[in-house]
């Protein structure tokens, strides 16, 4: 114990006496302080140093970037409708193609209608931002008519569906060529019990004549801009914000489910025409024009009208008498604060 005394008292004795040396030496605090602002100061120039370094570096990326990307607002709008589309109909059509040549062993006509809905939807996800990714010239003709877009930039949305869908119709046909000359034994025919000419446009049903087959073309793109137009109401229920690409693929996916039994629910002229074109020079020939008795142009002209007529239905029967603004902010603070009024009332009953 007397030696672990005296180590503690030799130990403060020595740290007593440097604390004596160094106040008695201000020549070295002085020393030590200066050595201490100068590490300091470097300190603070490396810093500055690479904030700039940083700052350069983000001014170049950002002249890199402007460099890449494309200023021109219509050449924009016509590569992501173009890509849009072509996503929305190699989906779709290879959906019907693997259901085809697969016998019903690969699907069935739900995974149709799956297809094409998901198509959409991703299509949706791919030019929503850039195009609105309409991918069907109903929705862009609907558009011009009611103001929303400019009459100017319809050709450019018409054209950019109609190569998204040629070459979508291309790719599939690269890829299912040899389960379609299986199926077929090689023999292209738009109509008969190996039939494949229907993988890529559509055709009517049997027993459909032109005039009913018109008016389930219109009646069902009716439908569809019917609810397009209250999916992006803001002022009644629209889709929730990031939710539209599955509300839209949602709608798709109903219509072909109870309205495309008849002649395979087109609702879109660009994507009927393109792909037809396409097997009408890939080996199908002319009868793609002559089938169902002349039926090609009835995709091609009826979604036009129903586009029109859904869309006008909307405005006459819902969106024309929406409560001005005011109006309806007052409307849904009186919501608000309703349930907080009930409270109230309820807490003077009991009181």
């Amino acid at each position: 114990m007397e030696k672990d005394t005296k180590k503690v008292i030799d130990t403060c004795c020595s740290q007593h006496k440097n604390a004596l040396l160094a106040s008695s030496n201000p020549c070295q605090r002085e020393e030590e302080e200066e050595e201490e602002e100068e590490e300091e100061e470097e300190e603070v120039k490396d810093l500055v140093q690479s904030v700039e370094m940083g700052v350069s570096q983000r001014k170049e990326a950002s002249v890199t970037r402007s460099k890449v990307c494309l200023r021109n607002e219509v050449v924009r709008v016509g590569l992501a409708e173009s890509f849009c589309t072509y996503v929305m109909m190699v989906f779709g059509l290879g959906s019907v193609a693997q259901v085809v040549t697969g016998q019903g062993a690969f699907g069935q006509y739900i995974s149709i209608n799956l297809g094409f809905g998901l198509g959409v939807a991703l299509g949706c996800h791919i030019g929503g931002k850039v195009s609105g990714a309409h991918m069907n010239a109903a929705v862009s003709f609907t558009m011009c008519a009611f103001g929303k877009l400019g009459w100017k930039m319809l050709p450019v949305y018409v054209f950019a569906q109609l190569l998204g869908s040629f070459l979508a119709a291309g790719t599939i046909y690269a890829v299912y060529y040899e389960a379609i000359h299986t199926y077929c034994g090689g023999n292209l025919t738009v109509t008969g019990v190996k039939a494949t000419a229907g993988i890529f446009a559509t055709y009517p049903a049997p027993y459909l004549s032109l005039l009913g087959g018109f008016i389930d073309q219109v009646f069902g793109t009716a439908m569809l801009l019917m609810c397009l137009m209250a999916l992006s109401d803001q002022k009644n229920k629209p889709a929730a914000a990031g939710s539209e690409p599955l509300a839209v693929g949602l709608l798709v996916l109903l219509i072909g489910i109870s309205l495309g039994s008849n002649s395979g629910y087109a609702i879109n002229p660009t994507r009927d025409i393109a792909p037809r074109v396409f097997t009408a020079m890939a080996g199908w020939g002319t009868d793609v024009f002559r089938a169902g008795n002349g039926w090609w142009w009835v995709p091609l002209v009826a979604p036009l009208i129903g586009g029109v007529l859904g869309a006008g239905l909307y405005k006459v029967f819902v969106e024309l008498h929406h409560p001005p603004d005011s109006e309806q902010g007052n409307e849904l603070l009186e919501e608000e604060y309703a349930p907080l009024q009930k409270q109230e009332h309820c807490a003077n009953v009991c009181v």
